[in-house]
């Protein structure tokens, strides 16, 4: 048998372990210089869907705030105004424009490609719109968002707005609030723009696979009223393995686990769909504040360097008060986590933004920065004095509403583990897995209050869908600012608590954001006991809402 063969059957046997497993049940995106590399922006802001130009090319929130002043607290909830009004569409209840709203329409094509991940590698991909990532949405705080969906793949998709605290409706989770979209089959999404960040768009059916294959983008909410940087760049980290075999033996060795397994496994680095001498550089002008934005579609962590001096303005599209200058940091960022980083560049000197972790393959990631009239010369970066940032003691230290609350209606501990059923793994929440696992139940303006102890070997990000939570502790320790997030790495031995607001009615997923450990099982639902839900999922649909 090939290496190709035997890296896929690896693979396939992990998630195909799980689901026999009985694990889940089949019913139940304009600055100034504003750039995405390798994406190709369409914004409509006519109230009709304008479909861009695409062939296959084979068959395989935040409020707006100062940039250095303190922010202004999320409004997660959608805006009153903005559902007022309802159109039905196929089998969700879609929010309507109000009058004189702007209006951005997107229609977005699931479709096969082949795409050229590095120099001499070109695989069979699943794309939105022929690309990956795919087409990048970028709209304007205030906006009205329309995005056509249509499935020209031979599978059930989806789409979920990672981070977005869309309506229900449009959550994009099949089972949970829809029914995935079949091959030939289109559907609308619509939301209010009305938080802005750094967010994502991924399929949310049978995602370990889907995700894996290329179908995310970038989901991009300018402030209203906001002093725009002079350069601001998409990034988006993943992983892949490379077609062929060049698994390098980890296939069949007893002495390795399945995660240092998987991690040989996944052997090319990519940014924005791009490997090694494929990324593009990064252009600036000496003088100019540059943002980038690091959006973690992966399954691994990667630890950032940027040399020089910069501030990390925004973590999970919420924005950071008072960020302070760091310095010879390492920003790690988790799977489903973003990062906003703002910096100056202050030196004519070209330099490599480059990853530092333990992953193995750290050699492909690296974004060249070419700043004008450098001449090719390079700065000297020195590597051997570098510490991890701490985002937990970064910002102006802040009591919140959250932090101040002292009786929540629901308090519940989940703790993260893993354990052999049959012949495979799962990934479990108090010894269950999603089947088997009751949901979490609030009311509208409840408190709830969330603790994720890792009792597991390998990292879990946790994340919550439809709302933005404030991490209160981590290890027993009080987090003294208000980082508000919507995805958190809990590593093996630590205890993090959360809490939110239950301000966004609906059915709703929390799951592990290692998409493998979701699909082995590591995911509950959160529903609202005074939310009605439009959508029934019927007895016969294949939704797969990993």
């Amino acid at each position: 048998m090939s290496n190709k063969s035997l890296v896929w059957l690896f693979f396939l046997a992990l998630i195909i372990g799980g689901t026999a497993a009985g694990i889940f049940i089949s019913n139940t995106s304009a600055s100034k210089d504003s750039t995405t590399i390798d994406s190709v922006n369409e914004v409509d802001t006519g109230a009709t869907n304008h479909q861009m130009n695409h062939s296959s090319h084979g068959t395989a929130g935040a409020g707006t705030a100062d940039s250095m002043g303190e922010a202004i607290p999320p409004s997660p909830s959608p805006s009153p105004e903005a559902t007022a009004g309802t159109v039905q569409e196929e089998q969700a209840t879609l929010p309507h424009p109000k009058s004189g709203q702007p209006v951005k329409g997107f229609t977005l094509t699931a479709m096969e490609s082949n795409w050229e991940l590095a120099s001499g590698v070109t695989q069979a991909v699943w794309t939105y719109n022929g690309t990956v990532p795919g087409q990048e949405i970028r709209v304007t705080q205030g906006d009205f968002v329309r995005v056509t969906l249509k499935n020209e793949l031979q599978v059930p998709v989806t789409i979920h707005w990672h981070g977005y605290p869309v309506t229900a409706g449009s959550d994009g989770v099949p089972g949970i609030t829809q029914d995935a979209v079949k091959p030939g089959e289109t559907y609308t999404y619509g939301f209010t723009a009305d938080v802005a960040g750094t967010y994502w768009y991924h399929s949310h059916q049978e995602s370990s696979e889907q995700v894996d294959k290329g179908l995310y983008g970038a989901l991009i909410v300018e402030p209203e009223q906001s002093e725009q940087p002079d350069k601001d760049y998409t990034l988006i980290l993943d992983e892949w393995m490379k077609e062929g075999g060049d698994a390098h033996g980890a296939h069949g060795s007893g002495s390795m686990s399945d995660e240092e397994m998987m991690a040989s496994m996944y052997n090319i680095y990519t940014v924005n769909g791009k490997s090694g001498s494929l990324i593009k550089s990064l252009e600036a002008n000496l003088g100019d504040t540059v943002r980038l934005r690091f959006i973690n579609a992966g399954y691994r962590s990667h630890g950032i360097h940027i040399p020089g001096e910069f501030r990390v303005v925004s973590t999970d599209g919420q924005e950071i008060a008072e960020p302070a200058v760091v310095k010879d940091e390492i920003v790690n960022i988790a799977p489903g986590e973003r990062y906003d980083i703002e910096l100056k560049i202050n030196s004519p000197k070209d330099y490599a933004i480059e990853a530092h972790d333990d992953n193995k393959y750290n050699d492909q990631l690296v974004i060249p920065v070419k700043v004008s009239g450098s001449k090719g010369e390079e700065m000297e970066v020195q590597h051997d004095q570098l510490t991890a940032f701490d985002l937990y003691n970064y910002g102006k230290p802040a009591e919140s509403e959250l932090s101040k609350v002292q009786k929540f209606a629901l308090e519940y501990t989940a703790v993260l583990n893993s354990k052999m059923n049959g012949n495979g793994q799962v990934y479990t929440i108090n010894d269950k897995v999603f089947s088997e696992l009751p949901a979490l139940q609030v009311k509208t303006g409840d408190y709830v209050k969330l603790t994720f102890e890792n009792q597991g070997t390998v990292d879990h990000p946790m994340h919550v869908h439809g709302h933005f939570f404030q991490v209160l502790e981590k290890n027993g320790i009080k987090v003294e600012s208000a980082i508000m997030k919507d995805t958190v790495m809990v590593k093996p031995g630590d205890k993090i608590v959360i809490a939110f607001k239950a301000d966004n009615p609906g059915n709703w997923m929390i799951h592990c954001h290692e998409l493998h450990h979701a699909a082995g099982g590591m995911a509950q639902q959160l529903t609202y006991t005074d939310f009605k839900s439009g959508y029934t999922p019927p007895s016969n649909a294949a939704n797969k809402p990993e």
